[in-house]
């Protein structure tokens, strides 16, 4: 279902969510200490929080000019902020010194813990758990306390939502609840006393929401980000210690099951499941495919694994960003193969990152962060499906049209595909030509009516998409298996009308922030 607090979400990035979500933690916490609510004062709270803000930035900066990249500074922000509450907050030099190294060490290791171009775990956790081992400071997670826990809650809640990882969050969470309770309960702990400690006393929901959903240390597919969450959940509840270890002349401290071990197992987890390298890409060519829409076509520089349907992150660092960052999701508009599209809608006033992407000329390389999505065609080849799009909504459609029609040329078989496009001018249909290649029939609604209709293709009229016009022009539609694809607005309204007509469960993929 789409809502308002998705429009609303869509708005801002992921990072400025979590910046400013951590901000606000930030704000709380220091109001709390004012009133004598948290172990620290405020300025224990604002002396190590800015030596964390400056040692990993400066840290941040160093690494990536040492690996020839440009640095993300809002990442190297949430870094610090991360480490802000799980480090205890003091003013003695050494307590200091302590935070400052495990921001560094957090800030390069997306740098220095990276194969081919792809770092493997959360900054924050590796700083922290590294400093941990070689003695250097022990975490205490100290934004695991009651008064903070209304906040932290709702916070973890909106970037869940916003990330569409809810899911994963509630799989965790309940994973972990429920093998804390046991431990307390066994314990001699009544049950609103167990439930203290494993929510409200605990770091569990800020770990969850705030970094156990880092979308570049995840694996691409819903199922196996969810089962990473059960995982990590096991891992951080059932408790164990090494003990210390001995390296050579090196005494290192214990691994236990901290959250920070847990997160860092399973990003390794993750790593196998995912892309195992970064992404570079090369601009090949672009073209302009409607008065207000793009296609760039691009060419992976070492392999990139995608299934049709799916999603690429571009990042695209430039100068005077605005508020919007320098990434952006975009549905893949080609099948799996050595070539890449994406279609990009620009309308006035473009985002810097846009502006930025039109001015690339071919030969321009770029990178991607990662590659992922459910978006994709049934497992059954030979399903019937029908597929909505609205706008540019239509793009994971020509991947799945083009893995289709591939598909059905290896079987023999054409496959039985109704695509039905709405766009706000007949100006604006897109992809016509691949459309026709695939075979599959069009209905098209639009305002005017368009000047050509290739045979087998309809128009349904003026008025606005609605699931009776698709009905009356896809009768059967019940019996297939339904995509939607585009704005929030058409497609919460479609999903919510086509369920009530009959068809079930019609998957969506929704273009927010975009």
């Amino acid at each position: 279902m789409i809502t308002p607090l998705d429009r609303f979400l869509g708005h801002l990035t992921t990072y400025r969510l979590v910046i400013a979500s951590l901000s606000l933690l930030v704000v709380a916490a220091l109001g709390l200490a004012a009133f004598g609510e948290l172990a620290f004062t405020p300025l224990e709270l604002l002396g190590s929080l800015a030596v964390l803000l400056v040692a990993t930035h400066a840290a941040n900066l160093a690494a990536a000019r040492i690996a020839r990249v440009s640095p993300h500074y809002d990442s190297s922000t949430i870094t610090a902020l991360l480490v802000f509450f799980i480090l205890p907050a003091s003013l003695d030099p050494w307590s200091l010194a302590a935070s400052a190294g495990a921001g560094a060490i957090a800030a390069s290791s997306k740098y220095l813990l990276a194969v081919r171009g792809r770092h493997l775990f959360n900054p924050a956790a590796t700083g922290v758990f590294v400093a941990g081992v070689f003695g250097l400071t022990t975490a205490t997670w100290w934004v695991g306390t009651p008064p903070l826990l209304p906040l932290v809650a709702i916070a973890a809640a909106l970037i869940l939502f916003r990330t569409r990882h809810l899911p994963l969050g509630a799989v965790a969470v309940a994973v972990a609840t429920a093998i804390l309770l046991t431990r307390y309960l066994s314990a001699g702990s009544d049950l609103g006393t167990a439930l203290g400690f494993a929510l409200a006393s605990s770091p569990l929901i800020f770990f969850v929401g705030f970094m156990l959903s880092e979308p570049l240390t995840l694996p691409p597919r819903r199922r196996q980000q969810v089962l990473i969450g059960a995982l990590v959940a096991v891992i951080l509840s059932v408790p164990f210690s090494t003990g210390s270890l001995e390296l050579g002349a090196l005494t290192l401290g214990p691994i236990s099951s901290t959250p920070e071990f847990a997160l860092i197992v399973g990003n390794a987890v993750s790593f196998l499941l995912g892309q195992r390298r970064g992404i570079r890409l090369e601009l090949l060519a672009k073209r302009q495919l409607t008065p207000t829409s793009w296609e760039f076509e691009l060419r992976p520089l070492a392999p990139v694994r995608f299934t049709a349907g799916q999603f690429i992150e571009l990042a695209l660092p430039h100068r005077r960003s605005d508020g919007r960052g320098d990434r952006r999701m975009f549905s893949i508009a080609s099948a799996a193969d050595d070539r890449l599209r994406i279609g990009v809608r620009v309308t006035p006033p473009a985002s810097s990152f846009k502006q930025r992407l039109l001015a690339l000329e071919p030969g321009a390389r770029l990178g991607a962060t990662s590659v992922g999505g459910d978006f994709v065609l049934p497992r059954d080849p030979a399903a019937p499906l029908l597929l909505v799009a609205g706008g540019i909504g239509i793009t994971p459609f020509i991947g799945h049209l083009e893995q289709l029609t591939a598909d059905g040329r290896e079987r023999g078989v054409a496959p039985d595909v109704v695509v039905v496009y709405a766009v706000s001018d007949s100006a604006e249909l897109a992809y016509l030509p691949e459309l026709e290649r695939s075979g599959a029939r069009v209905v098209i609604a639009s305002p005017d009516e368009p000047a050509e209709l290739r045979p087998g293709w309809s128009w349904i009229g003026p008025d606005r998409l609605s699931a009776e016009a698709i009905l009356a022009a896809v009768p059967d539609a019940p019996a297939r298996t339904s995509y939607l694809s585009g704005p929030p607005s058409l497609v919460g309204a479609l999903r919510r009308a086509l369920h009530r007509a009959g068809v079930r469960h019609p998957r969506t993929d929704v273009f927010l922030g975009y």
